[in-house]
C-alpha cells in the first residue's frame, strides 16, 4: 500500500478528535472518508498533511514512517492538502497562485511546463491567467485550488470538501476532474466530501467515520447499501 494509517489518535488541546483511526490507500486509488459533521474527517487530512501532530499511532507513506513530520516535509514527500474553503491567495494572480503550489520544487523549467499543463487541464485558468484570484467565481477558485495542489506533483492529493458551495453543474465538472487525476497525474486521492453522491461516484472504497472513529469501511457498492450509511450520512446529515 502507498499509505497505511494505523490507530491514529489526534486532537486539539484537551479535545480528542480522531480515535484509533486506521485506513489504507493504494497507488492511483481514490478513497473517500464520509461521515456527519464533527466526525473528525478534516482533522484526519490535516494530520496527514503535517498540520496536526498525532498523539499516538503511525503513518507509513511509501514504506517510510512519516508520523508527525512537518507540513513542508510532507509536501516534499508528495502528500499535498487542498483545504476546505479553497484558501487561494485572493490578491495574487491565477498564475502566481499556481507557482506557489510548486514552492517545494527547484526545477524551474519543469514548473513552467506544469503551469501550461494545468492551464490545459483547467482551460478557464488559462483565460484568467492574469486575473486576481479573488475575482474568480467559486467554481473557478476550486479549480485553481486543485491545480495549485497538483503543481506540487503529489503522490497523494488530500481533497477536503471540493464541492462545497458549488452548483450541481460545477459539481459534475469537479467529479470529472477527480476521476482524471490518477490517469493524468499518477496521483492517489483521499477525498473528504459532504456531497455523498459525488464521493460515491468517484471512489472505489470508502470509510464511514462516526465520533472520531471508523464505524465501517468497504467497497463503495457495499457502503451504499448499508443502513448505517443511510442513517448517518445519506439521510441528510452533512459531513
Amino acid at each position: 500500500m502507498l499509505l497505511t494509517i494505523s490507530d491514529i489518535t489526534t486532537g486539539y488541546g484537551p479535545t480528542i478528535v480522531n480515535r484509533g483511526v486506521s485506513l489504507t490507500l493504494a497507488t492511483r486509488e481514490i478513497v473517500t472518508v464520509l461521515g456527519p459533521n464533527g466526525a473528525g474527517k478534516s482533522t484526519l487530512l490535516r494530520t496527514l498533511a503535517g498540520l496536526v501532530k498525532p498523539r499516538s499511532g503511525s503513518v507509513i507513506f511509501d514504506g517510510a514512517d512519516v508520523t508527525g513530520q512537518a507540513p513542508d516535509v510532507m509536501a516534499k514527500r508528495g502528500m499535498v492538502l487542498v483545504p476546505e474553503g479553497r484558501r487561494i491567495f485572493t490578491d495574487m494572480t491565477v498564475e502566481e497562485n499556481l507557482r506557489l503550489g510548486a514552492y517545494t520544487r527547484r526545477d524551474g523549467d519543469a514548473i513552467d511546463a506544469d503551469v501550461k499543463t494545468m492551464e490545459s487541464f483547467f482551460p478557464i485558468l488559462a483565460v484568467k491567467r492574469r486575473d486576481k484570484g479573488g475575482s474568480l467565481s467559486g467554481g473557478q477558485q476550486q479549480m485553481l485550488a486543485i491545480a495549485r495542489g497538483l503543481m506540487a506533483r503529489p503522490r497523494i492529493l488530500l481533497l477536503d470538501e471540493p464541492s462545497l458551495g458549488l452548483s450541481p453543474l460545477l459539481v459534475k465538472e469537479i467529479q470529472g476532474i477527480i476521476l482524471d487525476i490518477g490517469e493524468r497525474f499518477g496521483a492517489s486521492v483521499l477525498l473528504v466530501e459532504q456531497n455523498a453522491g459525488l464521493a460515491l461516484s468517484v471512489a472505489s472504497r470508502g470509510y464511514l467515520m462516526q465520533n472520531g472513529r471508523i464505524a465501517t469501511s468497504g467497497p463503495i457498492e457495499e457502503l451504499r447499501d448499508m443502513s448505517l450509511m443511510r442513517e448517518l450520512y445519506l439521510g441528510g446529515v452533512a459531513g
